[in-house]
């Protein structure tokens, strides 16, 4: 599971499909599909999680986001591709 997660924000980085960083995605005010926090993530981070899940855009929490993305203390990421998104989000659930 964790492996097809890794590929899918694989895809996403290569595509331009990720935004990646608190400060990116504070205050980002396009179309977003899913946004991903690490379990660790500082207050920062999960205020602004919140505060996108409150507008609407699907959200989970999940282990070492970092070596999924390939991006050294990455706590925080968007993505803004649906069917991306949605690859993501089936293999979350078989997770659970």
């Amino acid at each position: 599971m964790r492996e097809k997660i890794m590929s899918y924000l694989g895809l996403a980085k290569k595509a331009g499909y990720l935004i990646v960083g608190s400060e990116k995605l504070d205050g980002y005010q396009k179309k977003l599909y899913l946004t991903l926090i690490d379990k660790n993530a500082g207050k920062t981070s999960k205020k602004i999680y919140q505060s996108l899940v409150e507008r609407g855009v699907s959200g989970a929490e999940i282990e070492n986001l970092s070596e999924l993305v390939c991006i050294e203390n990455c706590k925080l990421v968007g993505i803004k591709n649906l069917g991306l998104s949605e690859q993501i989000k089936k293999y979350l659930n078989q997770g659970e």
